[in-house]
């Protein structure tokens, strides 16, 4: 009995690492849950293009993104303050890193988003914001990352199905000054996605989260002083503030900390091709919230999307 016990336990010691273990602790198990939470930043994020548009009409962009980024502050402090506190010397030590991600992934890229609604859809927002997974994956190639042929040809398939859904069908594109401003848009957020993967280990999440908040708000205050001064204030009508409140907590703290915590996990370009399903979301959104019908051309266009996200999201 002893030899067999002792068998035993050197059997289990050998044992491969993740044997064993629960669903969200293995290999697997932590890639199923970096996809899930790429799809959850995914799916908020294509409501905020509804929700920027809708403000487009009432709200100049940088007073817009300045009061998202004081509101998501708020939200995401009593999660977040203790660990920034106790991280203060960390964040001084890489203070010019957390402001190269601050000013990409917060200060330029919602800007250049909340200044696009000004001259584009709701629909165009999200379906060019889908082109940002293709610099990802040029950033995540560029820094050593292998693709793998299978998810580079999910890449090119969700690649032309967007391309499709943005033509109308054809590969002939007729660009608004807002589509132009969300292409700079997207280059910004795959910069951003890339820089993730450099966040020193040691910088706790919540406390990286909240210091870009707070210094993209700061970053952004004298544009806001300017533009108060030139365009006036705006008026806080319950729609605004039902806006302000959902692109505030919902796609800035809640949706921007899942994407930090699923690069961390599965790596930017392979989050980025779940990025993919931003047009099919925000297809589905403007159905269900704007009455927007989508016809046969569209469907097909999102069928190749999603045959392109489930081959690119695969190992």
């Amino acid at each position: 009995m002893a030899v067999t016990d002792r068998a035993r336990t050197v059997s289990q010691t050998r044992r491969p690492a993740g044997a064993g273990e629960p669903a969200g602790t293995g290999t697997k198990g932590a890639a199923g849950v970096g996809l899930v939470l790429a799809l959850v930043a995914t799916v908020v994020w294509s409501g905020s293009f509804v929700a920027t548009r809708g403000m487009a009409d009432t709200v100049p962009p940088v007073q817009a993104v300045f009061w998202r980024w004081v509101i998501a502050a708020v939200a995401v402090a009593p999660f977040a303050a203790r660990q920034a506190w106790e991280q203060r010397a960390l964040l001084r030590a890489h203070l010019g890193y957390v402001c190269l991600a601050t000013l990409f992934g917060v200060t330029l890229y919602n800007t250049l988003v909340h200044q696009a609604g000004l001259t584009t859809s709701a629909s165009n927002m999200g379906m060019i914001m889908a082109a940002s997974p293709v610099v990802m994956a040029l950033y995540a190639r560029l820094g050593g990352e292998r693709l793998g042929a299978r998810r580079v040809f999910g890449m090119l398939l969700a690649a032309f199905g967007v391309l499709l859904l943005v033509g109308d069908g054809s590969l002939g594109f007729d660009f608004t000054a807002g589509d132009l401003w969300m292409f700079g848009a997207a280059l910004s957020f795959a910069t951003y996605s890339a820089l993730l993967k450099r966040k020193p280990a040691e910088l706790g999440g919540l406390a990286f989260l909240l210091a870009t908040f707070v210094l993209g708000a700061l970053m952004l205050a004298p544009a806001y002083a300017v533009s108060v001064t030139v365009q006036g204030g705006f008026a806080v009508t319950p729609g605004a503030a039902g806006m302000l409140l959902y692109v505030g907590v919902m796609s800035s703290a809640v949706a921007f900390f899942a994407w930090n915590k699923a690069v961390a996990v599965i790596g930017a370009a392979r989050a980025g091709v779940v990025y993919y399903l931003q047009p099919v979301c925000v297809a589905g959104l403007g159905l269900l919230l704007l009455g927007e019908r989508t016809g046969p051309a569209e469907l097909l266009c999102m069928a190749l999307i999603l045959g392109g996200v489930a081959l690119g999201a695969r190992r």
